[in-house]
């Protein structure tokens, strides 16, 4: 978010391609949707429910990716539309309305059912702004009711997360003048979340909140003396949402790796006036068992070749990352959207003249591939059993979004991610 008048300027380390040679390309597309965020954001908001407004597809693809059967009764659900509704005939409301109060009634733990659209609801143009404002007065006192976009319509499926984070900023209670606060804006794993904390408070930074909260009633209060910290690189609407509700927004590395960590953490301290013997002393021994665990895995990666497929967003910190310090070497980075004001402390720390593509033409993208011959690829899972079938070896990019990867102690697991797939190809003897 370079130049913002509202944000903490942060030093970078190395320069590397300050201005990113992007080629944008439009084609065919291949991505999850973003009804998939509901997985992970389902496991943090422990008190929420998810109502997904729409067909059978829709129920299928969440609880094949949330891998439970339904008779578990998990906090997520789908109002299925029928041929009637599709056609105009029924009031949907209607479908909505039964499946809500059976939620209430079988779930009294519950205290927020988010609603959320599909491809289905958009093209029908059902409102369910309204419809959550309708629920919302008739259950009034008993559950909150929120709604937000998870479409896969020109999306990619962590999207899901950001149109949902955006819409719970419009709801947060306004911060009194000078009541200083850091935010941490992104899905993380309570273990991640636990030792972020940890963390900060030994830097003598706070109070300190995160966005969701594990309980959707904590509503953190908002303004101007609110400093902000992305935790995730897909949450740009989120972001320009807490930029006009006054917050402040500090630029650092996403906390990937060792170094994304420190950098990211360096960011807050800096923001906090944190003095850099106390910063060091903190981070010291976290940072050297980060750096030994990735070390363990950097032997299997170093040199190798690596393509990015654009998928989840997270390319350019985790090409970063594999580079810098996994000595892998980057072929293309490819991401399906690239908000240089959210990687703008990211894009300095690429090597100069890397190959990154914004956008998806599934064909010309899966002839480089074929051309590069990569030691490995991170793509969708729908492409990797294709070119495992070549001969190549992948990684499945949404594996990253189920896995903790975040912070000094989980830099080797994210490390160890990458040394799978390889490791597995030289068991089998490929």
């Amino acid at each position: 978010m370079s130049g913002h008048p509202g944000q903490v300027a942060v030093a970078l380390p190395v320069p590397g391609c300050t201005e990113p040679n992007v080629t944008q390309e439009r084609g065919q597309r291949a991505v999850f949707c973003g009804l998939t965020s509901i997985i992970w954001l389902h496991r943090k908001i422990q008190d929420a429910f998810f109502l997904v407004v729409g067909s059978r597809t829709c129920a299928h693809l969440i609880q094949s990716a949330a891998g439970v059967m339904i008779f578990a009764e998990p906090r997520f659900a789908t109002a299925v539309l029928q041929d009637r509704d599709l056609a105009g005939i029924a009031d949907c409301n209607d479908e909505l309305d039964r499946v809500v109060a059976q939620v209430i009634e079988r779930r009294p733990e519950i205290k927020t059912i988010f609603l959320v659209s599909s491809c289905p609801s958009e093209v029908i143009k059902l409102d369910l702004a309204n419809a959550a404002q309708r629920l919302a007065g008739y259950y009034a006192g008993r559950v909150r009711f929120a709604e937000y976009s998870g479409s896969g319509i020109e999306t990619t499926f962590t999207q899901g997360e950001d149109s949902c984070l955006k819409g719970l900023v419009a709801d947060l209670p306004k911060a009194p003048e000078g009541q200083r606060s850091l935010l941490i804006v992104g899905t993380l794993p309570d273990i991640v979340e636990d030792q972020f904390s940890r963390l900060f408070a030994e830097l003598g930074i706070g109070p300190v909140h995160f966005l969701p909260a594990r309980s959707s009633t904590d509503l953190v209060a908002v303004g101007p003396s609110t400093a902000f910290l992305l935790a995730q690189p897909y949450l740009g609407e989120t972001a320009r949402a807490l930029l006009k509700r006054g917050a402040r927004a500090i630029s650092a590395p996403f906390p990937l790796g060792a170094e994304g960590t420190r950098e990211w953490l360096r960011a807050a301290a800096n923001a906090w006036d944190v003095t850099p013997e106390r910063f060091e002393q903190v981070i010291a021994a976290p940072q050297a068992r980060a750096e030994r665990a990735v070390a363990r895995q950097r032997e299997a990666l170093q040199g190798k070749r690596i393509s990015f497929l654009p998928d989840s967003q997270l390319e350019i910190p985790l090409a970063r990352f594999l580079q810098r310090e996994c000595g892998m070497q980057l072929l293309e980075v490819g991401t399906p959207y690239l908000d240089q004001q959210m990687s703008a402390a990211e894009l300095p720390l690429l090597p100069g003249g890397v190959r990154i593509t914004e956008g998806q033409d599934l064909d010309r993208q899966l002839d480089r591939v074929r051309a590069d011959r990569p030691d490995l690829t991170v793509c969708g899972l729908g492409i990797a059993n294709p070119l495992e079938a070549e001969g190549l070896r992948t990684k499945w990019s949404i594996e990253l979004m189920f896995t903790p990867i975040q912070g000094f102690d989980q830099a080797g697991d994210l490390a160890e991610l990458f040394t799978r797939p390889l490791n597995r190809q030289n068991r089998l003897g490929f």
